[in-house]
Parts: structure tokens; C-alpha cells; sequence
């Protein structure tokens, strides 16, 4: 079982995400819950993912991340912030080509006390699977390098 969690909390038009520990596929449902509940409000000045407490993110993870930046600017107009004290976590954002789809900065946000656990989804295989392909066409869209790393993941995905 996944030793990670996501956290959320809304705090004066900004909404924020924190990710704790190693964050997996088994959180995804959660999230992408969390983004349709982000964008179906539409009143919000910021959006932040804090990653200062990240071990880890597998690439789901990863794509639904940047279909939340793909959503806020199309829908908003707003490139959101994600926050990163770790050089390798830092890095891993730059390969993918999020330093295209946010601001991403160095200090840890306010009022870590505010977040709650975002509550677990239990989803079908199938739901799931269709998530996990979803975010990572969207990670194939960012860049070449990306197209090329999961290429063989989502044609596999696609033959089920």
C-alpha cells in the first residue's frame, strides 16, 4: 500500500495541494475528484501544489498535475505555483517540461495547518485505467522526450 497522502485546503481564493510521503497511482482518483471539484468553482485567485514533503510521484500522478495546469489556464487564464525544496523532486519537474505549465519556486507555503486528507476513492480497474491513460497523453503532450518515454505505456493501455 502507498505510504503517501495528498492533502487540500481552500484559504482565500487560493486552493491548495499538499503531497506527502510517496504519492501513487492509488491516490489518483482522489485527485482527479479534487480537480473536477477546483475547476467546477471557478473563484479562486491560486492554485498551489506544495511538494516540499514529497518522497516521490509516479508519472499518473505526475499527468493529472498537468492537466490541472492545463485546465486553469484555459479555463481561468492562471498558471498555478508548485513548491519544491528538494533539487531531485525540482529536476524530475523540469525533465517532464512543468517548468512550462508553472511557476515553480522554493518556498514552503502558509498555514500547513489548514489542509485536510483528501478521502480515499475506491474506483474500478477500469476507471482507473482510463485515468492513468489520460494523464499520461497529457505528459506525452509537454514534450518529445515525454511522447517518447511513455509511448509503449499508453499504446498498451490503449489495446485493453
Amino acid at each position: 500500500m502507498s505510504t503517501g497522502k495528498i492533502q487540500f485546503a481552500e484559504q482565500d481564493g487560493s486552493f491548495v495541494l499538499k503531497f506527502v510521503g510517496e504519492v501513487r497511482l492509488t491516490l489518483c482518483s482522489a485527485l482527479d475528484a479534487t480537480i473536477e471539484k477546483i475547476f467546477a468553482a471557478l473563484n479562486f485567485t491560486a492554485i498551489i501544489i506544495d511538494l516540499t514533503e514529497a518522497q516521490s510521484i509516479d508519472s499518473t500522478t505526475l499527468g493529472l498535475l498537468a492537466k490541472l495546469s492545463i485546465l486553469s489556464r484555459q479555463k481561468v487564464g492562471l498558471l498555478p505555483t508548485v513548491v519544491t525544496t528538494n533539487p531531485d523532486m525540482t529536476r524530475l519537474l523540469q525533465s517532464m517540461g512543468f517548468d512550462q505549465v508553472f511557476n515553480i519556486v522554493d518556498r514552503p507555503i502558509p498555514c500547513p495547518e489548514c489542509l485536510t486528507d483528501l478521502p480515499p476513492q475506491d474506483q474500478s480497474e477500469e476507471v482507473v485505467r482510463s485515468k492513468v491513460l489520460e494523464a499520461h497523453r497529457i505528459l506525452m503532450g509537454l514534450n518529445e522526450s515525454n511522447r517518447e518515454a511513455f509511448h509503449d505505456l499508453v499504446s498498451a493501455l490503449e489495446r485493453h
